[in-house]
């Protein structure tokens, strides 16, 4: 069995910097034709100027044939400036502002503890130049059960945000409850739904091994150079491949305003086996489902 379909893009991508960035970029460039990358470096990518020099960290650690294009988002802080966004809008490279709760995941502690008190400002000026926010949904009280906090979120954080400002385009990342994809879309399974609001995002983050087998591991999953493969089992189990192109490479270009790739991908019904870890001089890596056999193999066309 084949498939041929549209270039996917990856809507949300960690790539990291430094010696990571330039090892583990090409597992996206050779799958993605776009990714909205995070900005949660140290420091974090808070200006649009720290957007561009990243950005062209990206592009010089590509592979000299590829044509993957980063678009990159901001930072958003407690001081954050309306002029900021602004700037992000014109410069042409920024396409989204993104919203972690102080604490909630990886370097995020210098970002939000107030959002409407000291954020609303700049949340005015990104619905007036049609910038989405993008929603790290989940509170940080100690007092929330885990399990809960998606929730809580949702109840004291974006439904009155959407109430608020109706007009700004908000986006709920890797959403992991019912509750939340009520809020985004009544439905049984959101994913294969087709519903042209929901869209392939692999939120692949590495870290190196050791990094990950400590007393404190750093939390994220390596998946870009197993992704595609991934969504083709679930969605083909779901009887659902029909869809497939629709979340994989159409949805999330119509969310952003942008043109759909024009390259093309074939996904091929072929076992492979996932490499037990990728090496690099600073250490390896362990991919999601590391030494394990899938049964879809992905090429561009």
């Amino acid at each position: 069995m084949e498939l041929t379909i549209t270039q996917p893009d990856d809507w949300h991508l960690h790539l990291r910097d430094g010696d990571l960035l330039k090892a583990i970029v090409p597992h996206s460039a050779g799958h993605f034709g776009r990714a909205i990358v995070m900005p949660n470096l140290k420091p974090p990518i808070t200006t649009t100027a720290a957007a561009v020099v990243y950005r062209d960290s990206i592009l010089k650690a590509l592979p000299s044939n590829s044509n993957f294009t980063p678009l990159m988002t901001l930072y958003l802080t407690d001081t954050t400036s309306p002029d900021e966004i602004k700037l992000a809008k014109r410069s042409g490279v920024v396409f989204a502002v993104k919203l972690y709760p102080a604490g909630a995941t990886t370097n995020s502690q210098d970002c939000v503890t107030d959002l409407f008190r000291k954020c609303l400002p700049v949340l005015e000026e990104m619905a007036e130049q049609n910038m989405p926010l993008l929603v790290h949904g989940e509170v940080t009280d100690p007092n929330v059960d885990i399990f809960d906090s998606e929730k809580v979120f949702i109840d004291t954080v974006l439904q009155p945000l959407v109430q608020r400002l109706p007009r700004l385009k908000v986006l709920m990342e890797h959403i992991t409850t019912m509750d939340a994809v009520k809020f985004v879309e009544s439905c049984k399974e959101a994913v294969t739904s087709g519903s042209k609001r929901f869209f392939l995002g692999t939120d692949s983050a590495p870290h190196e091994k050791s990094k990950k087998e400590s007393a404190c591991g750093c939390a994220g999953i390596y998946n870009a150079p197993v992704a595609l493969s991934l969504y083709a089992k679930v969605f083909e189990e779901m009887g659902a491949l029909d869809k497939l192109e629709a979340f994989t490479s159409i949805n999330g270009p119509y969310f952003y305003g942008l043109p759909r790739n024009t390259s093309k991908i074939k996904l091929s019904k072929t076992s492979w086996k996932v490499p037990e870890a990728f090496s690099f001089s600073f250490g390896d890596i362990i991919p999601m489902f590391a030494g394990n056999t899938l049964e879809w193999q992905t090429s561009l066309i």
